[in-house]
């Protein structure tokens, strides 16, 4: 009975971990592709600002990846 229940909350354990990093991942990645897209369009409206564009870009598309890495260590922690 009792292995029954470590089992148990072995699986759910790793399901948790699936879950935050299956979680954090795609909302990263949306976030990616949508500042990607934005900044591509202006840079298209607007070609003389591409320079101006690509360093806000390139901050922000950085702190949508924290957010993977943040959901990678809590997948580490859950134990």
């Amino acid at each position: 009975m009792e292995t029954e229940i470590v089992k148990t909350a072995m699986d759910l354990t790793m399901l948790s971990k699936g879950l935050v990093m299956g979680v954090g991942a795609i909302g990263s990645g949306i976030a990616i592709g949508m500042i990607g897209s934005k900044a591509m369009e202006a840079i298209g409206r607007n070609p003389e600002v591409a320079g101006k564009i690509m360093a806000p870009m390139l901050l922000a598309i950085a702190f949508a990846e924290a957010i993977a890495i943040y959901s990678l260590v809590v997948a580490f922690i859950i134990k």
